[in-house]
């Protein structure tokens, strides 16, 4: 590695630039795919899609990637509205339940509030 630092400038390992264009490209393969899903889905699921990548970012993209292969594929007719997202997110679970996946769970875990009135 020592001598790649007394390379002269022009002799230089490219990986500066091979990176960028790899970050380009994926920058236009996520353009492309929200616009895919803008044109696909209707305002009240693209509203419904985004909240669930808030709360579960990998969840939202296993179903853009399904509505981007149906769309894709021809499957899909008109934009998807909120009713037909949720059918596929039941779909969904559903799948993952008959695979043996785990359901996730939230466990609710609250500190003992202390009496204020005894403070006087």
């Amino acid at each position: 590695m020592e001598g790649v630092s007394q390379l002269p400038q022009g002799l230089q390992p490219q990986a500066g630039q091979a990176n960028a264009e790899e970050q380009a490209q994926k920058e236009a393969e996520e353009t492309m795919r929200r616009d895919m899903l803008a044109t696909v889905l209707d305002t009240a699921a693209r509203e419904r899609l985004s909240r669930i990548a808030l709360v579960s970012p990998e969840r939202s993209r296993q179903i853009e990637g399904i509505l981007v292969r149906m769309a894709q594929s021809g499957q899909l007719r008109g934009k998807v509205s909120e009713e037909q997202l949720i059918e596929l997110l039941e779909q969904m679970e559903e799948a993952q339940n008959k695979t043996g996946t785990k359901k996730t769970t939230i466990k609710y875990q609250r500190r003992p509030d202390f009496d204020d009135d005894d403070d006087f």
